[in-house]
């Protein structure tokens, strides 16, 4: 599990380079085709293979050093600023705001093509003092929300996921930590901020992030899962999770996967916001990719740093790279891990028909001859040549996944609208380009694929030990077995 307990405070550059202009505005979603990077030889473009991202945490003052900066820009595609977007920085003083260190960052980012994430508009730490001495209620809630909107509406368009609201769990507890907002405000701050947020950039994804919620049985774990499921259901505008993952040596808890479904399945996207490993053991690091590429709404990973000189932890030489840029034994797991290579999806070609058949028992995913309509059941049968029944043309989506469209009926492989419980059966229905008709394509080392439906973050599979024909098609958590791996021919 985590073990650290306090968000990553690095030091402030005393001097920074000149601003960039900002220029045009980032795309907020779509996702570069697999075609486009052929050898997927690079961090981001392995991972965009897939639909996802892959980034870094960058400081203004160290774009100025080359070789910080050639790695940032060829290996990530999206940023974070490490210290530049929080509150001491940008609002020192009640009303008077200073975007300059972060407008820097940002400029960057839409030279060189890269996305933002914003980190972080309300959180207890790195506070300024006139901010954590208000003790009226109506004071403060005024002025978090006008931090959160002028600071939201500045960057509006350039931002593609905040982290709104940071930390605000105490350790080891389902119930929230003591800080200035939660005393004067009480539990509803997190959701005023929420709320706040939504209306002033409607289009960023709003996130809630922390630190020790990766073990799914830890008391914190669950008391975010139920704020989660609570937000949810009550309407409060919550889009994301964001996991820091600031492991030792030991990496991700064994839950750490079981953990990202379960939020996933509340609705919301998993995001690894601050990845850093003591010592950067390749299989931990591994393990960590895994666990998010295994999860279809797992959207991204961002380490906390691109240089073990670069790191909060340097004395652990947490990261991906050495202190003179080399790449450690653990870049080449993590690559592996996000398909580097063209093992992420790239092989199935948009427009082709297949026949797709379940690697545990030989047989094809197969709609029950005669069968057309919306909602029958699917199954899988031995081939039958080029049978319609039997044939799926596979189409790519904007977001990496794709759509699989069975050449006799004409519909699509479908999760039942908001079912998306272990177990659930899948069916056939018309094509609605909704998430739960999304398939997520990852290539395993056998050249077999795990399909992760999008809506739901569950493996497409035939019961456990079940492999006769008319056997069921259904979902479940993925666990890498041969069940869950199909072959597209």
């Amino acid at each position: 599990m985590s073990w650290l307990n306090e968000e990553p405070r690095l030091r402030k550059a005393l001097a920074l380079p000149t601003v960039l202009t900002a220029g045009a505005v980032l795309a907020l979603a779509g996702t570069v085709s697999p075609a486009a990077h052929a050898a997927s030889g690079t961090l981001g473009a392995a991972a965009a293979d897939s639909g996802r991202y892959f980034g870094t945490a960058v400081a203004a003052g160290k774009l100025g050093d080359s070789t910080y900066s050639t790695i940032l820009d060829r290996e990530f595609n999206m940023i974070t600023p490490e210290n530049e977007m929080k509150w001491d920085t940008t609002e020192p003083s009640r009303g008077s705001f200073n975007f300059g260190p972060a407008d820097q960052i940002v400029g960057h980012a839409t030279a060189h093509g890269q996305r933002m994430r914003g980190h972080t508009l309300v959180w207890h730490s790195q506070l300024p003092g006139w901010v954590s001495g208000i003790r009226d209620a109506n004071t403060l809630r005024s002025v978090m929300d006008n931090h959160i909107t002028t600071e939201m509406t500045h960057f509006k368009g350039k931002i593609y996921a905040w982290d709104v609201v940071n930390e605000a769990f105490a350790d080891g507890s389902t119930q929230h930590r003591s800080s200035v907002f939660q005393d004067v405000l009480g539990n509803g701050f997190i959701e005023e901020a929420f709320r706040t947020a939504r209306a002033a950039d409607p289009s960023a994804k709003l996130c809630y992030n922390d630190y020790n919620i990766e073990n799914w049985t830890d008391a914190k774990t669950q008391g975010v899962y139920a704020m989660v499921k609570d937000f949810k259901s009550r309407g409060v505008p919550i889009d994301c999770v964001g996991f820091q993952s600031h492991f030792g040596a030991g990496g991700p808890p064994a839950s750490f996967q079981t953990t990202l479904s379960n939020f996933a399945a509340l609705g919301v996207d998993v995001q690894i916001t601050e990845l850093d490993i003591a010592q950067a053991p390749s299989t931990a690091y591994a393990n960590t990719v895994r666990a998010c590429m295994n999860v279809a709404r797992c959207t991204g990973i961002t380490v906390w740093g691109i240089r073990d000189s670069d790191s909060w932890r340097s004395g652990d030489n947490p990261l991906l790279f050495d202190g003179n840029g080399n790449k450690k034994p653990a870049y080449d797991a993590v690559l592996s891990a996000l398909g580097g290579g063209g093992n992420s999806g790239g092989g199935i070609v948009s427009g082709t028909v297949y026949s797709v058949s379940n690697a545990a028992a030989g047989r094809v995913l197969d709609v029950p001859a005669g069968q057309t309509g919306n909602g029958t059941l699917l199954q899988v049968w031995d081939a039958n040549g080029t049978a319609a029944n039997q044939q799926w043309r596979a189409s790519q989506n904007s977001d990496g996944s794709y759509t699989l469209t069975n050449v006799g009926s004409g519909r699509v492989l479908d999760e039942p609208g908001g079912q998306t419980g272990n177990g659930t059966r899948m069916e056939i229905w018309d094509a609605n380009g909704g998430a739960n008709q999304h398939w997520r394509a990852s290539q395993n080392s056998d050249g077999s694929y795990t399909l992760i439906n999008v809506a739901s973050g569950r493996a497409l599979e035939l019961p456990g030990g079940q492999t006769a024909n008319g056997t069921p098609v259904e979902i479940w958590d993925a666990n890498g077995g041969a069940n869950q791996h199909w072959n597209f021919r």
